[in-house]
């Protein structure tokens, strides 16, 4: 909806590019505003902006006065938009239920991720966006909901059946519900874990089987998948050393589905990576460590529906993605907006997508 700037509040996601007195946006499309990011705008003398109608908490945007709801343009953008800040709203409730001592109600899980799943199914690019919303202090809550989404998503492209797909979904976003029974210490650090604390972490996995072993909704291979979640392919990972041939195909789309997700978004400790540089690490930086042919489903989905995505390069351009050669689908050409030179990442190394804007 269009409203007027200074009525904006913190939280606000805008919907469409803010342009200056260039072409060249001043902030751009899914931007989570911030005190001082509306500071800019009135900087910039903008009087009216497009954002969503929700805030990224999930509560609804109460703006004083609307100018134009735009409905027509961003409905099926906002839809989903708004039904995932609520999901991961009421996953945050969950959890803090599940802190005190409640037990896991895989029902309601499935009830908030399966319309979320057939969105994602009908629009894949909706996968491309989900780190974007992921903010530092909500950042488990966001990711439980998208490993989830990431999960039923790769799971529906390696053909398995609709009522798998739905289970690898709950299995993703059930994965870490064990962080539940670690001390709360863990969640409010700004620094890097230390060694004892990565030991209490890593016992998660087991923690978040017991909370779910005895639900008759969740499939044994699924639960299977949430113990296993961290587990390699080379022998490494936690709780526990895992063969490769001891890994159900589940255990290894929430093991891509959860790193990718962690890699892409922004965290107390961590900046956020675009999803081509991380798919590129994966790929290259722990080649044996993930099934191959479920990071090759998530790399060549990213890049059916990359083709025309604005992107900031590590030079600081602003560029256009125009070509993904099948054969380099971490590097693609891209168009710089500026002077519109085409550049191949695949020959210019040294130059590689930050962010998708």
């Amino acid at each position: 909806m269009l409203v007027k700037t200074h009525y904006l509040a913190e939280g606000c996601i805008l919907s469409k590019d803010i342009k200056g007195l260039t072409d060249r946006p001043i902030m751009y499309e899914k931007t989570i505003l911030t005190k001082e990011l509306i500071k800019t705008l009135q900087a910039f003398l903008i009087t009216e902006v497009s954002v969503e109608k929700t805030l990224i908490d999930g509560k609804k945007f109460l703006s004083k006065e609307v100018i134009d709801n735009e409905l027509v343009e961003i409905e099926e953008f906002s839809n989903f938009t708004n039904l995932y800040l609520k999901s991961v709203q009421t996953y945050k409730s969950l959890f803090k239920n599940w802190q005190a001592g409640s037990k896991v109600e895989v029902a309601m899980i499935r009830s908030i991720l399966i319309p979320l799943v057939d969105k994602v199914l009908e629009k894949p690019g909706n996968i491309l966006i989900l780190h974007h919303y992921c903010n530092k202090e909500d950042y488990m809550y966001h990711h439980a909901i998208s490993t989830g989404l990431i999960g039923g998503y790769i799971a529906f492209k390696i053909q398995c059946d609709l009522a798998d797909v739905y289970q690898v979904a709950i299995g993703g976003c059930l994965a870490d519900c064990g962080m539940a029974k670690l001390s709360p210490r863990i969640f409010n650090k700004t620094t890097s874990l230390t060694v004892e604390e990565n030991k209490e972490i890593h016992n998660h996995p087991i923690f978040s089987y017991k909370m779910i072993k005895d639900s008759s909704i969740i499939k044994d291979s699924v639960k299977l998948a949430i113990l296993e979640h961290h587990g390699r392919l080379d022998g490494t990972g936690y709780p526990q050393t895992i063969k490769t041939k001891s890994m159900h195909v589940f255990s290894k789309i929430i093991a891509v589905a959860d790193v990718f997700h962690a890699m892409t978004s922004e965290r107390l400790y961590r900046k956020k990576q675009s999803p081509f540089k991380v798919m590129e690490m994966i790929l290259h930086d722990d080649f044996g460590k993930f099934d191959l042919a479920v990071v090759k489903t998530l790399l060549s989905g990213l890049a059916n529906f990359s083709i025309g995505s604005k992107v900031k390069l590590n030079n600081g351009s602003i560029a256009e993605i125009v070509f993904i050669d099948p054969s380099s689908q971490t590097r693609p050409l891209v168009k710089v907006v500026d002077n519109e030179q085409i550049i191949n990442l695949g020959i210019n190394r040294e130059l590689y997508i930050e962010e998708i804007l």
